[in-house]
């Protein structure tokens, strides 16, 4: 069983981004480590007894912004990267003012997303060597 909870274990959220996006996507560090993580609220994802998964979340006036989702290899085909995002929105949903959900998709994952609702806006562009496509859901 997974579950997903806010946290302030910022280290453990970093661990599982270096994980995915620098070791397995070969994004720079550069490109990974920002400084919004003080900013933002995290959720993490736990299988068993140990994180799978993260995403990072921030208001930016209205907008409620979903970023730096990542699963583990192992927990990936398990629907927790959808739980993620759906944990995501409902977050935004309890927040007042946020109208609308947006987010930076791989390209790869557009599909992924719209299936959760989100609708492509805007050009494709390249972030840490990466198409994207920035997506929106108004809530």
């Amino acid at each position: 069983m997974t579950l997903i909870t806010e946290t302030r274990d910022i280290a453990t959220c970093r661990a599982l981004r270096r994980t995915v996006f620098i070791e397995e996507q070969g994004v720079p560090e550069a490109d990974e480590v920002d400084d919004l993580d003080d900013q933002a609220v995290h959720l993490l994802a736990s299988g068993g007894h140990h994180p799978v998964g993260t995403a990072r979340l921030l208001t930016l006036g209205h907008i409620g912004k979903i970023g730096r989702v990542c699963v583990l290899p192992e927990a990936r085909g398990t629907g927790l990267g959808a739980a993620l995002i759906r944990a995501s929105v409902a977050y935004f949903r309890t927040q007042p003012g946020i109208d609308t959900v947006k987010l930076g998709a791989q390209k790869s994952a557009i599909g992924f997303y719209i299936k959760l609702g989100f609708t492509p806006i805007g050009a494709e562009y390249m972030d840490a060597g990466i198409p994207h496509q920035d997506m929106a859901l108004p809530l």
